[in-house]
């Protein structure tokens, strides 16, 4: 996207260094990067970079409005509701899609939201790991509020410890050595001492929760929650001491409740010019947009791309049992920006922000981007592809 900046780093690009690049992971995190890492982080230049925090700071205010808990309680299942919420979220992150406008400039468009963490740990260590590898001019950052990697770590320590004693603070999950995202949850231990836990090792006295380690019982006063309810109920005969429902005398940082909240649900509040027309499939009442080729059906209760439909019809709608449940949103079209050695690349960049328990509002942290050459962007959709997959964003200062 950056003209100059895409130039230098392709002229310096060796697949030597790419596979280097590819082994270091392995090296500092034995067996924990399950996907694809692309060839090249994405350079964002000022000027997309206004218009995606312009974007962003009319979702935040949105978020902060007062009548947005009530708006999205029905966003919360009954049974799936987790007690003790806290007052906003402690993560957002927000994906955008670069696109043009029609005056052939660079524009965001939003894509999804989510009030749940994204990969704090990781973006930052991946970075760095571009950075040593890689010629990243010096006018570049990928952090934000930080000078250094070592203030970057400091800053979520403080987000996530909230000054706890770490072996008082868990990384919650389910099966963690299984998820795909596991090499961050090994990074967040390495920064911060946090350990990604079982939630089936939790144990339950009373309101009080615990875990052992070398034998030690252990109380959990603060959980870093990457526990999605989706995920348990692939295991529904699952039988656990402590059921994420339960009123258990923790802290959280990522409460369950604002996974719900913050979601694919939030879409129809929002308006901007970097938001494309989003509305519950029920609010139309069977008046379906003529041009259907022209929206997506997306689930609201499911994420990682599950279940969205690019190519539907009346009759899909109408099907529908639940459209209350489901958002038809306005396709925007990728603009392939990213100069790979045989061709342009799409990508999407997903800003991700903390935002502690007293603070007035969230702060931007860091962010990812995904590259792809497939009709979906997720990692999973351009496993055949090179120059593509998750990677790190640097923005010019």
């Amino acid at each position: 996207m950056h003209k100059q900046a895409r130039e230098a780093f392709n002229e310096s690009f060796t697949t030597g260094k790419y596979e280097a690049f590819v082994k270091s992971f392995e090296a500092d995190f034995p067996g924990q990067l399950d996907f694809r890492v692309a060839e090249t982080p994405i350079f964002v230049p000022k000027e997309l970079f206004e218009k995606i925090n312009i974007a962003s700071e009319q979702i935040i205010e949105t978020l902060r409005s007062a009548q947005f808990v009530s708006q999205t309680q029905r966003a919360v299942p009954a049974d799936q509701s987790v007690p003790n919420e806290n007052a906003h979220t402690s993560f957002l992150a927000i994906d955008f899609a670069v696109c043009k406008d029609e005056a052939g400039n660079l524009i965001p468009q939003l894509i999804e939201l989510q009030g749940f963490p994204s990969l704090f740990g990781y973006q930052a260590y991946l970075s760095e790991n571009f950075k040593m590898h890689f010629e990243i001019p010096e006018n570049f950052g990928y952090s934000f509020g930080a000078g250094s990697y070592e203030a970057y770590v400091e800053k979520l320590k403080h987000l996530i410890l909230a000054g706890e004693d770490t072996e008082h603070v868990i990384l919650l999950e389910i099966f963690p050595e299984k998820q795909k995202t596991r090499v961050d949850f090994a990074v967040t231990e390495a920064m911060l001492g946090v350990k990604a836990v079982c939630y089936t090792k939790l144990i339950k006295e009373g309101k009080n929760l615990f875990y052992e380690e070398n034998g030690r019982k252990i109380q959990v006063k603060r959980i870093y929650n990457r526990l999605i309810f989706d995920d348990l109920l692939n295991y529904p005969d699952l039988q656990t001491s402590y059921h994420l429902t339960d009123d258990v005398d923790v802290s959280w940082v990522g409460h369950p409740n604002w996974f719900f909240r913050i979601s694919k649900f939030s879409l129809p509040f929002l308006k901007s010019e970097y938001i494309p027309e989003t509305r519950f499939v029920s609010d139309y009442q069977g008046n379906f947009p003529a041009d259907l080729e022209n929206f997506v059906l997306k689930p609201l209760f499911s994420f990682a791309g599950a279940g969205v439909q690019l190519h539907i019809t009346k009759a899909n709608l109408t099907a529908l049992p639940d459209p209350e449940n489901y958002i038809l949103q306005r396709k925007v079209t990728y603009e392939p920006v990213i100069q790979a050695p045989d061709g342009l690349v799409k990508c999407e960049v997903r800003m991700m922000y903390g935002w502690n328990d007293n603070a007035e509002k969230p702060e931007l942290f860091v962010a990812l981007s995904r590259l792809s050459r497939g009709e979906m962007i997720g990692v999973r959709y351009n496993k055949d592809f090179t120059w593509v997959g998750g990677s790190a964003a640097f923005f010019e200062k």
